[in-house]
């Protein structure tokens, strides 16, 4: 009988010093560390799903005490509650919020002169549906592409995930893996997900073998 396994979560570590530094985030950790001298009011970390942003807006978040504000929760009458006495606010996938609240925010933190620090998919000017006014002010204010791993970044977060969640992997399985697997942040975190589901399932180690079948299934 196979292993009924449950999915009880795992812990991923998400402070400062976990987050792994390479030329596809750079400029945005820069940036980051650039706060409170930023040149305006927001900054724009865009890329694609799993590429760090939400990782990086934690750090910030920590870093200045700003509440994190999901977009389909930012509506015009409840900015002040969600900002409370803060300076500084992070708003993730900033690109679904709504236009009018969105510029309330904006103004709202300018006026405390603070910052907010925005997370998409895609960079302000492809935003739909923005206002001119915020339209104008996000094109004052930079913008920062989080872009996709190279091969030892991938490497490096393959280990990363595989220790937070205690499983230690030989090399060469990690190596398999970079060069078998869709190139993504995201594509990472599932793969790790599946193998560790698959290696419980199964009474087995993370092995080759073991990747190879994941990945067949994928």
């Amino acid at each position: 009988m196979r292993q009924l396994v449950l999915d009880l979560g795992h812990r991923p570590a998400l402070g400062e010093a976990d987050f792994l530094v390479a030329p596809c985030n750079q400029a945005a950790i820069q940036w980051l560390d650039r706060w409170p001298d930023w040149p305006a009011p927001a900054l724009t970390l865009y890329g694609p799903a799993g590429c760090g942003k939400t990782h990086l807006a934690r750090v910030f978040a920590a870093r200045s005490r700003a509440p994190i504000i999901d977009a389909g929760r930012l509506a015009t009458d409840v900015v002040p509650a969600l900002l409370e006495e803060a300076r500084a606010c992070v708003v993730d996938d900033a690109d679904r919020a709504g236009a009018e609240p969105l510029l309330h925010l904006f103004n709202l933190v300018a006026e405390r002169r603070g910052a907010m620090l925005l997370t998409a998919r895609e960079p302000p000017a492809r935003w739909a549906g923005l206002l001119p006014d915020l339209r104008s002010r996000l094109a004052a204010a930079p913008a920062v592409a989080v872009a996709e791993p190279d091969d030892a970044l991938l490497a490096a977060l393959l280990v990363k995930l595989f220790a937070d969640r205690q499983l230690a992997v030989r090399q060469e399985v990690v190596l398999f893996l970079v060069r078998q697997m869709e190139r993504s942040f995201a594509a990472a975190r599932r793969l790790v997900a599946d193998l560790d589901a698959a290696g419980l399932r199964e009474h087995r180690g993370i092995t080759i073998p073991l990747a190879r079948a994941v990945l067949s299934r994928g």
